[in-house]
């Protein structure tokens, strides 16, 4: 299967503000932040159609969300995930001394994952409460 190197992007997006004023449990919220925005051309080179799996891998951790077609094109190779449990997972922990860790430009590979699926956020708590 082909992989791509490519830069994490993480953000709030409007529909997350949306959902997050209904709750971090809405569908709205949710549906968000399980999203992994990439760039036309490059769901062409990685043979993506809309709202498949993908595997995103950093240093820190790997996550499966959703491909969809990035609105803000062209920036290739580079993704853009919104902030919540899924970002987290592939972020990394440490601040620097800042206290708040780097959520941009984070290395990553990403690669389709067809036999994969989205976790839900009790899986994804309970696969952190394993690894702990």
């Amino acid at each position: 299967m082909p992989k791509l190197d490519v830069l994490v992007l993480t953000g709030r997006t409007i529909e997350q503000g949306k959902g997050k004023e209904m709750g971090k449990l809405s569908k709205v919220y949710l549906d968000d932040v399980v999203q992994c925005n990439i760039d036309p051309q490059d769901m062409k080179t990685l043979k993506l159609k809309q709202n498949t799996n993908v595997k995103v891998t950093t240093n820190f951790g790997s996550v499966v969300l959703k491909a969809v077609k990035s609105p803000r094109a062209p920036h290739p190779k580079m993704i853009f995930i919104s902030y919540g449990p899924w970002a987290s997972m592939i972020s990394d922990p440490r601040t620097n001394g800042t206290g708040m860790p780097s959520l941009k430009g984070i290395p990553a590979e990403i690669e389709p994952a067809p036999n994969e699926r989205v976790l839900s956020l009790q899986e994804l708590v309970n696969q952190l409460k394993m690894e702990a």
